[in-house]
């Protein structure tokens, strides 16, 4: 509306607000009417965007995984001691063998001897090294890592300066001030990563041996040293205790004297549950998308305007939002035709080997038309499943399959993954109304959204110019009256004289 300053019915003694308002009723309305409209499409788009997100987080994760052979390849490996832990790779063979654990990996640790200052008194992170008798200008070498870094010690250099020092070459460092002592250790284990002092210039070993750091001075030395796995008589070294031999992860834990044997087999169970896993997404958002579909109707209920805001309470206006909100794809033929396409692929049959199989092959199926829910009537169910109420007593046949033939469990399942997987990918194309990835038509709801804006735009100015102008006429009738009112006043006092 203009900032036309409105003030009528001074003269006359009419409501003019109220008649200019039903005057401009019908334009108020059109306004009020594409504001929901465009209201209602933004809800939509956050209905659809919500929908989407489940159907994309199914097709990109576990359905995109299962396409491929390679995800079956579980595999189990036990060990007749905990001191060997092993995680089966894709190469691991089925079989049984042995290992034998020689030692562990350590990390190179050097225990300083108690020192003090030439006095005989304390050593603090503050005492230069000169009160210890070292001589300025000394240089201490340490090899850390294939490097050989010069620490030189300065007039005024203080212990907690040294063990700076030690610090940026890249072993671990302290000084013990209860104990009086320095510990220097390496940050991994395995020899490759152990540190030695060594290579020092002037005056070295006598700062050594002052710092308590030296074998004459009586410090305690672990060496580090690797890891060593004997497996099947090949012998196997590590820096660290774990160990990646043919795709498996070994972990040694402890030396024990006994020879360990190790045990893998095909995991039927790791199988069943990628499987169960997959039907459990699916069935989520198939159960959601059935929700949506069959949601009650919201016939009668449009987005609210401001008016009509004001004289209801906040509960009562969330209540009117969410039962519009929860019917927006009701009966949605896009929503119908992506459920079409899932279920198609999960139905059709797969051809193995010159036979055909079916998900109900392997003890899977919907629930009964009579026993499920209207909106999860697409869920599927496997026999045996102990944590689902209605087949947990039937026979389990998909891990009878999975133990007898893996190799057909791999092909029917990987087969149908990709059916469904195609189905999905063509009802996610792009198009001229929708971008990739989107099973709905965003990019025309987004073009709708802006010409509403627009058209909200151009209708509120056609309001406030229809108001403007009947205000207008308004004010020129208030403003005769008033002259005549004036008139008629000033005839009337002559009389009165």
């Amino acid at each position: 509306m203009s900032d036309l300053m409105r003030l009528t019915g001074l003269s006359s003694g009419m409501d003019t607000e109220s008649i200019v308002s039903a005057l401009v009723s019908g334009k108020k309305t059109k306004v009020d009417e594409a504001k929901q409209a465009q209201q209602k499409l933004e809800w939509t788009q956050d209905a659809w965007k919500d929908m989407n997100s489940k159907i994309y987080g199914l097709y990109s994760g576990k359905l995109s995984a299962m396409r491929f052979s390679t995800a079956y390849n579980k595999k189990s490996t036990k060990t007749s001691n905990s001191a060997l832990s092993v995680v089966s790779g894709e190469g691991a063979v089925n079989g049984s063998y042995t290992a034998k654990i020689n030692s562990l990996a350590k990390a190179g640790y050097l225990t300083g001897a108690e020192i003090s200052t030439t006095d005989g008194g304390k050593v603090t992170k503050d005492t230069k090294l000169t009160e210890l008798g070292i001589s300025a200008g000394s240089t201490i070498g340490i090899q850390y890592k294939g490097k050989t870094t010069q620490i030189e010690i300065g007039e005024d250099m203080t212990m907690g300066q040294f063990v700076n020092k030690l610090k940026e070459v890249g072993v671990n460092a302290s000084f013990d001030e209860g104990n009086q002592r320095l510990f220097v250790s390496a940050k991994e284990t395995g020899a490759a990563n152990d540190f030695l002092f060594a290579g020092g210039g002037a005056n070295s070993t006598d700062a050594l041996n002052k710092l308590g750091l030296t074998a004459k001075a009586g410090s305690t030395r672990i060496k580090g040293s690797d890891a060593e796995l004997v497996l099947n008589g090949a012998t196997f070294k590590s820096s660290s205790n774990v160990f990646t031999i043919n795709g498996s992860t070994y972990t040694v834990n402890a030396v024990v004297d006994e020879e360990i044997s190790i045990t893998t087999e095909n995991d039927t169970s790791g199988v069943y549950g990628m499987v169960k896993d997959f039907l459990k997404e699916y069935n989520d958002v198939m159960n959601a998308m059935g929700k949506s579909y069959n949601a009650n109707s919201a016939k009668g209920y449009e987005p609210l305007t401001d008016e009509q805001k004001e004289a209801m309470t906040e509960k009562q206006i969330e209540d009117w939002e969410d039962k519009i909100k929860n019917s927006l794809l009701r009966k949605d033929s896009t929503l119908s035709g992506v459920m079409n396409a899932m279920r198609s692929a999960m139905n059709q049959g797969v051809e193995i080997d010159g036979k055909t199989y079916y998900l109900s092959d392997f003890g899977i199926a919907t629930g009964n038309y009579f026993e499920v829910d209207e909106n999860e009537r697409y869920a599927y169910h496997i026999d045996g499943d102990s944590e689902d109420g209605l087949t947990s007593g039937k026979t389990d046949k998909l891990k009878a399959a999975i133990a007898a033939d893996p190799e057909l469990v791999t092909k029917f399942f990987t087969k149908l993954s990709q059916n469904l997987y195609d189905n999905m990918t063509d009802k996610m194309a792009s198009s001229d109304y929708s971008s990739i990835y989107k099973v709905y038509n965003d990019k025309k709801m987004k073009s709708d959204y802006d010409k509403y804006s627009k058209d909200i735009k151009n209708l509120e100015k056609k309001l406030s110019e229809a108001e403007d102008r009947y205000y207008k006429k308004f004010a020129a009738m208030e403003k005769a009256m008033a002259q005549l009112n004036s008139s008629g006043n000033a005839i009337s006092g002559l009389f009165q004289m």
